[in-house]
């Protein structure tokens, strides 16, 4: 059967924003769900070492930290570098597919390893050492514990090895046995919000799909996410060549989908006949999200998701609207951007910027939010090097918008 897509005049950005919050559940439809689920439906959680992977959950399915640090324990939901070579936090039907999907990025230092004359080989019996290291050892190893006891098998790549990123061959060794499934990195206090890590072996069987069929049902699960996305907008999520993507695209039967802005986007036929009945919420629906949130991040439209008359808004002078990515958080209403956020944890409170007067339920959600950080993770940090005091220029400018 043939999906009808929607005339492309009713496909308005109001209507696709709401349309994509509905798909990454935000509209309360995830309400109950495991965090394997709420992966599986809205996509994988981005995860540089802040905190988003814990707000994902908790603004889906309502899931507490410590359910989500008892999940990565029990390998319910694990951190591992997949698209692009980027860390994602993922379900466990995901994990052999997804690594597969990572590993040419895992390969990719050879290049420069070559240049330092390091062979293949060396890292191959390096590899093995690692991996009899860990099996010997009664804990997970961090890489200082690894070096000390491989001794010499880690070589030192000297002054030119750090200027290229290399300093030593371990990182290399460690990032293709991870991308074989061979060992694993837990994080040292169980946490997600840092990258303080361990390794420990593992053994995860491989996928038994091919690289094309890897690739296919990367893209099937990206439109899936999504809810339909340009071709430069999955380029951009994968990193797959032009060929391999339009071939994943045919293999799946994506269609092409005109919308009232005149992009196109490709789209899973199931979702083309559901686009075609579905209809934007009456009422609010407010969340506070991460800058690095699937909604964002997945497709890195942020421009779309501001309305007209908030497109020219600013903060220290920047234009929102015209940046790849978000300088703080986003508050939303139904996929529409209608203000921004930081954590201040000086003060134990949100610093919140909403470009019209607060409503009710704007107010409720940012206290909402506010305690379970305070209570939950004691601070919200976007990436690793974030901290209170490179922030604080952000939460001082939020605040001065605000009329603080």
């Amino acid at each position: 059967m043939t999906a009808t897509a929607p005339a492309a005049a009713t496909l308005t950005p109001e209507r696709l924003r709401a349309w994509a919050w509905h798909k990454q559940g935000l509209d309360g439809s995830l309400i109950g769900r495991t965090s394997e689920e709420v992966l599986d439906h809205a996509g994988w959680a981005r995860s540089v070492g802040g905190a988003n992977p814990y707000l994902t959950l908790f603004a889906r399915a309502g899931i507490s930290r410590d359910q989500a640090d008892q999940d990565v324990k029990a390998l319910k939901i694990h951190e591992l570098p997949t698209a692009r070579g980027c860390t994602y936090v993922l379900g466990q039907a995901d994990y052999a597919w997804a690594l597969q999907i990572g590993r040419d990025a895992a390969i990719a230092p050879f290049k420069v390893l070559a240049r330092l004359g390091v062979e293949r080989g060396e890292i191959t019996l390096l590899e093995d050492e690692v991996e009899h290291a860990l099996k010997e050892s009664s804990s997970p190893m961090d890489p200082k514990q690894l070096r000390d006891v491989l001794g010499d098998s880690v070589r030192s790549l000297g002054e030119e090895g750090k200027k290229k990123g290399a300093s030593t061959t371990l990182p290399t060794a460690l990032g293709l046995l991870q991308a074989d499934g061979r060992i694993r990195r837990v994080p040292v206090n169980g946490r997600l919000d840092q990258q303080r890590y361990a390794y420990t072996g593992w053994g995860l069987q491989p996928s038994g799909m091919d690289d094309d069929g890897a690739r296919r049902l990367l893209l099937e699960r990206y439109l899936r996410w999504t809810g339909g996305a340009t071709f430069k907008q999955t380029q951009w999520f994968t990193a797959f060549t032009v060929a391999q993507s339009k071939a994943a695209l045919a293999g799946m039967g994506a269609v092409e989908v005109p919308t009232a802005n005149g992009d196109v986007l490709w789209m899973l036929p199931a979702d083309v006949d559901r686009l075609a009945d579905f209809e934007v919420p009456g009422d609010e629906q407010i969340q506070l999200l991460a800058g690095t949130d699937s909604l964002v991040l997945h497709r890195r439209n942020s421009v779309d998701m501001f309305a007209d008359e908030d497109k020219g808004k600013k903060v220290l002078d920047t234009t929102l609207a015209l940046q790849a990515d978000l300088p703080d958080h986003p508050i939303l209403d139904r996929g529409r951007i209608m203000g921004l956020w930081q954590y201040d944890p000086g003060k134990e409170r949100i610093a919140a910027w909403t470009f019209d007067q607060p409503t009710e339920a704007v107010r409720g959600r940012i206290t909402q939010v506010e305690t379970w950080i305070r209570e939950e993770l004691g601070d919200f940090r976007s990436f690793s090097l974030d901290s209170p005091a490179s922030r604080q220029v952000r939460i001082d400018a939020l605040d001065e918008a605000a009329g603080r």
